[in-house]
């Protein structure tokens, strides 16, 4: 008779499991960012991880021949149906059809996972949360694009990082668009510049200077096609993405959709001026954003502080938070024509930089354990649990009666539990209850008191 095969526990590569600590802090950076959205007047909807293909797009798209290569998608008998990219999709979709019931602007956040087929590493997942913050309608544009720098700095900050471990990166894609029309870069090579520029961050200058040329061959040996630009447009792509300073950029820059651009820029900066996080929030024209449906304002947020993967080695983890404007995304379907402008948190991917910077603290109560001693008593354990629980006093009680009190203070330990609480048949008797502090020193590990002041003197020690 043949042995059943045993089935090796493992996850597809770019997919995780969380718990534990871990787990507790990504929520912690989940509420707090929450609350932050909430206090700027955003509200939340949850949208299904499926759309359908032709409402997602190609957005992501570097394979032209293969418009749906960096995506999941599933056919069924009726449709073709696609795993979120992101919740800016599902937004748009969303918004075309509820405009008549939404007040404009309409603010709105987001949050769940998405999903990319794309390679993936100890930074870079195939499935990840996101928080979303987006404003949809006719208003004033810079204000609402200042809005949405301000309100990553208020979330990093609220979050508990300091305004020296991270920046917030502002562009406008209009910018870089006219250098592209100045150099006469032809119109099916443009979008390719763009995500090759994108790239600036993670492979540096020389190598996207080699994707604006021939090409690059990476570390696996695998050839990525290039702009095949001349090595004058190379050149002066390359230049232009060495300018900071917008004094710089329009001193350097004369087309048209360049300087409007450049104006646009200079608007949301005074009205950031106006708050308290400017000195969070710079000018940094290398900041592309490969999305093809942003129209103007692009902002990108880095960390400042070193990150390392399991190997112990320095990487570059990307941006932890980037977004833009995108006029024409939801004007796609029909009906609806209306302006948006937005951002998105990695949350896994902060939470994997967070994690080793080790600063944010994550304050979780521990349960109370009630322990069974006498098995003839269980009406009342069970009693004692019931009136913890009814104060909202976090506890579970041991689930065998049949093990020792030893076994079950292991357990207590192994969980990092603080508190057991403990009677047999004396304490039952006398109407007494035994509180064991499992963290104190032996001669004051525990305290007997009364049953009728059990709550009161747990809360006193939590």
């Amino acid at each position: 008779m043949n042995k059943e095969k045993k089935l090796i526990p493992s996850l597809p590569k770019g997919f995780k499991d969380r718990w534990g600590k871990e787990l507790d802090l990504k929520n912690k950076l989940t509420n707090t960012i929450k609350n932050v959205f909430v206090n700027y007047g955003y509200e939340e909807i949850q949208t299904p991880e499926f759309e359908k293909s032709e409402n997602i797009g190609s957005f992501l798209a570097e394979d032209q021949n293969n418009l749906m290569s960096d995506v999941f998608s599933f056919e069924n008998e009726k449709e073709s149906l696609t795993l979120r990219y992101d919740l800016s999709a599902p937004l748009s979709r969303f918004v075309a059809e509820n405009f008549r019931d939404l007040v404009f602007p309409y603010k709105r956040f987001s949050y769940g996972n998405v999903f990319r087929q794309e390679k993936a590493d100890s930074a870079r997942f195939r499935s990840f949360t996101q928080l979303d913050a987006d404003i949809i309608g006719d208003a004033n544009p810079a204000q609402v694009d200042a809005e949405i720098c301000n309100i990553i700095s208020e979330s990093f900050l609220k979050c508990g990082l300091k305004k020296n471990q991270f920046i917030v990166n502002v562009s406008n894609k209009k910018i870089l668009q006219g250098l592209i029309k100045e150099l006469k870069i032809d119109e099916d090579k443009q979008y390719k510049v763009l995500k090759s520029i994108d790239k600036l961050d993670r492979l540096g200058i020389k190598e996207v200077e080699k994707l604006l040329k021939q090409g690059r061959e990476d570390q696996s040996g695998a050839f990525t096609n290039g702009c095949q630009l001349s090595n004058d447009q190379a050149s002066e792509i390359l230049n232009f993405l060495k300018l900071k300073d917008i004094n710089d950029l329009q001193a350097n820059l004369k087309n048209p959709l360049s300087l409007e651009g450049i104006e646009e820029l200079k608007k949301i900066l005074e009205i950031i001026s106006f708050g308290k996080n400017q000195d969070c929030i710079k000018i940094d024209v290398t900041k592309i954003r490969g999305l093809s449906y942003y129209t103007g304002f692009l902002v990108e947020t880095n960390l400042t502080f070193k990150i390392v993967n399991p190997k112990g080695k320095e990487i570059n983890i990307g941006s932890v938070a980037s977004g833009g404007r995108y006029d024409n995304l939801i004007a796609r379907f029909k009906g609806a024509d209306y302006k948006g402008s937005g951002m998105s948190i990695g949350i896994d991917r902060l939470l994997y930089a967070v994690n080793q910077l080790g600063e944010i603290k994550v304050d979780i109560k521990k349960p109370v354990l009630v322990c069974i001693l006498d098995s003839n008593y269980i009406k009342k354990y069970y009693e004692i649990i019931d009136e913890l629980r009814s104060n909202n006093i976090q506890s579970e009680i041991y689930l065998d009666k049949n093990k020792n009190l030893k076994k079950q203070l292991q357990y207590a330990d192994r969980k990092k539990i603080d508190l057991a609480v403990i009677c047999g048949e004396n304490e039952f008797k006398q109407n007494k209850i035994t509180i064991k502090k499992l963290t104190s020193p032996k001669e004051n590990d525990q305290i007997v008191i009364n049953r009728s002041d059990l709550v009161n003197e747990i809360a006193k020690l939590q």
